[in-house]
């Protein structure tokens, strides 16, 4: 049995392309004791991979060149020498980017018996959606009388943290990159969305959207979106830091917010966070999450690449504004 598997071929320069990456086979060992063959079904790709291509200290080690990438995978087990993970047993990992891989069980979670769809647990009921959820409760210590604006609105954490905050009675206003996301934001029932391509003027049209103020900001971009934010904060307003993905694929320094001083005025508070950090809640935001999914409560969408060749694409997608939702290739 070989495995497909995508490597770094080379560290990007701005955004990535496709030279940056290399499919490669390669054979598989036989089966030690306690070892288990597992067959990828699917994977995610997700925007915080790309600060791995970066040969820099962070939170999680540099992918290396000429080695398989990593990141959220769902598979099955199809040979075992494990009585903890028998064949046919469904499991999540971070051995994605590849078709197949071996493990002592290490690293491996079996998914759970549910009615939900196994790359569910990639998307809504898994990193996604704990972000959504731990951003808007755990950081931004979420309340019903908030105002809150969301950046990124139509991807897979933004349509959920937009939902939550709908659920949990505020005022939610988005912001995207065109008129089909901005009407898919609308159809989850967001108050506002602001297509910021459109606009001359972020931060009046954040104002008009929002006439009486921010509360609360769930930042995915950073840019001109933290400084229009910072503008229509309210007083002691929060601001939950997941991503800024604008400037993922700069290649030189890029100016911050001018208006930085709206942080000591207005009272501010603003705190990046890492999911993995908050993990131990996972079983508290899983109940709560399918509730909400059993009752109807939630949507969520997907955008899937088909096969391991397209996952590069797929990747590169995500800085381009493909995806609507959860971004996921199938295997």
């Amino acid at each position: 049995m070989n495995s497909q598997q995508i490597h770094l071929a080379s560290r990007p320069e701005g955004t990535p392309t496709t030279d940056n990456f290399e499919l490669v086979t390669i054979p598989h060992q036989e089966l030690k004791a306690g070892d288990v063959l597992v067959k990828n079904t699917w994977m995610s790709v997700d925007p915080y991979m790309r600060g791995r291509m970066i040969d820099r200290k962070s939170y999680v080690p540099p992918f290396q060149i000429g080695e398989a990438l990593e990141g959220g995978a769902i598979g099955e087990v199809t040979e075992s020498n494990n009585p903890d993970f028998p064949v046919g047993s469904k499991v999540s990992s971070m051995l994605g980017w590849r078709t197949h891989f071996i493990s002592n069980g290490e690293g491996l979670t079996r998914l759970p018996e549910t009615s939900l769809p196994d790359q569910s647990f990639l998307g809504i009921m898994g990193m996604p959606g704990m972000t959504a959820w731990t951003g808007l409760f755990r950081i931004a210590e979420l309340k019903p009388t908030d105002t809150v604006f969301i950046s990124a609105a139509s991807g897979a954490v933004g349509s959920i943290a937009c939902q939550i905050a709908k659920m949990h009675g505020c005022t939610v206003i988005g912001s995207v990159g065109s008129q089909e996301k901005a009407d898919y934001l609308l159809s989850l029932g967001v108050d506002a969305v602001i297509n910021y391509k459109e606009a001359t003027n972020l931060t009046q049209a954040l104002a008009e959207a929002a006439p009486q103020g921010i509360d609360v900001y769930f930042e995915n971009v950073g840019g001109e979106h933290l400084e229009a934010a910072l503008n229509n904060m309210n007083d002691y307003g929060r601001i939950a830091v997941c991503g800024l993905i604008s400037q993922y694929n700069a290649t030189e320094p890029q100016p911050g917010p001018t208006n930085m001083s709206m942080l000591i005025i207005k009272k501010l508070t603003m705190q990046g966070f890492i999911v993995f950090d908050h993990w131990a809640h996972y079983g508290e935001f899983a109940k709560q999450m399918t509730q909400w999914i059993t009752e109807g409560k939630i949507k969520w969408d997907e955008t899937v690449f088909e096969g391991i060749a397209q996952a590069p694409n797929a990747f590169i997608g995500l800085f381009e504004g493909k995806n609507k939702g959860k971004m996921l290739v199938k295997l």
